[in-house]
């Protein structure tokens, strides 16, 4: 018999973030999230998403043995801003039994019903640098470190139950070039001189600060337009933050700012962090934070987090100008290859970025919806 236990403790939540780790043990191609901020991206006192979001976690058992798990999310201010009174599910992973893809999507759907929604759309996170969509293609290949995995029967669950496709992302492995072509530099020249662009890259940690937060506010314009996207409040800015300045690199992060010194556009990549999670299994501790600082020092991958340039700036060349030095940056490194990470299928405009590189497009997420 399947029975449904909402999280409400420490154990519970311990879980709740383990079992696909326990699931997908010997999956190849799975890579687990940094198990301590699964757990905080849901704690109400750390995460300050919770300020305007609602969310709920729920574990299925069988007979007493826990075989799956799916958290709720309710985005009030997004649904306020759009009109509409949709429950986000997200972080589900189960057995391959319809049964209990069914128990988990009701425990869900009741809450929403509870709380006055009419639709459900997920996977999908509390907000765009969350973990979204299921995964419809490319099973076979290595997850990031920033994406989920999935089994091919989570698709089949989902559209048994009624659920149809609302979007897609694809992801893509950019071959990394040796060195910078003629075009990308024509690019980046007319950037510099037609437009008055230039390209900032610091030095030291602290000296982020004096970018960053503009930086977001940028980005919260750049992605405005985009599926499911909300702007991120300043707090919860820090809360990314806090998350990543132990482990970002500052030779991969640039800023350009335009005539008056205003931030345009704004570029994080990072050593790809997939292999060496996967062998920590999600953990940092004993010896799990020592592997990572390696992996941030010896690596062929690199991933690319996100390009954010400011609408009124687009076609002026500064994806060019990033990508001059992110060329050579990346090639000092003796990097092979990029994982574009998931990009809205729909965007062209990001999707026309990677004509002039040699690439193969190897996965495919979605997000379902449904009426309740």
């Amino acid at each position: 018999m399947i029975t449904i236990k909402e999280v409400n403790n420490f154990v519970d939540s311990i879980r709740f973030t383990e079992f696909p780790n326990k699931l997908y043990k010997k999956v190849e191609a799975f890579v687990p999230a940094l198990s301590i901020d699964e757990r905080n991206v849901f704690n109400k006192k750390t995460n300050p998403v919770h300020e305007y979001c609602d969310s709920i976690r729920f574990l299925a058992y069988n007979d007493g043995k826990l075989v799956g798990r799916i958290a709720g999310i309710i985005n009030h201010k997004l649904n306020k801003a759009f009109d509409k009174k949709e429950v986000r599910f997200s972080r589900i992973d189960m057995i391959d039994d319809i049964e209990v893809t069914k128990a988990l999507i009701k425990s869900v759907q009741d809450w929403g019903t509870k709380e006055g929604m009419t639709d459900i759309i997920g996977p999908i996170g509390f907000t765009d640098l969350d973990r979204q969509g299921l995964l419809v293609e490319g099973f076979d290949q290595l997850n990031m470190f920033i994406t989920v995995y999935n089994h091919p029967y989570y698709k089949e669950h989902l559209e048994q139950l009624g659920f149809e496709k609302d979007v897609d992302w694809v992801e893509k492995q950019i071959m990394w070039p040796t060195e910078v072509s003629d075009k990308v530099k024509r690019g980046a020249e007319i950037a510099r001189k037609r437009y008055g662009y230039r390209l900032i890259k610091v030095k030291k940690k602290k000296e982020l600060f004096k970018y960053i937060y503009e930086a977001f506010a940028m980005y919260n314009v750049a992605f405005e337009e985009l599926y499911g996207f909300f702007p991120i409040t300043d707090k919860v800015m820090d809360y990314y933050i806090k998350q990543m300045i132990m482990i970002v690199q500052l030779e991969y992060i640039w800023f350009v700012l335009d005539k008056e010194d205003k931030i345009v556009g704004f570029t994080v990549i990072m050593p790809s962090l997939a292999k060496v999670n996967k062998k920590n299994n999600g953990h940092l501790f004993p010896f799990g934070i020592f592997r990572l600082l390696r992996g941030l020092k010896k690596y062929d991958v690199i991933d690319l987090y996100f390009i954010a340039v400011d609408p009124k700036h687009q076609g002026h060349g500064i994806i060019a100008l990033m990508f001059e030095d992110g060329i050579i940056t990346g090639a000092k490194h003796g990097v092979k290859f990029a994982e574009s990470g998931p990009e809205l299928e729909e965007n062209i405009a990001i999707q026309n970025q990677w004509k002039s590189f040699d690439f193969n497009e190897h996965k495919r997420r979605r997000c379902y919806k449904k009426k309740i």
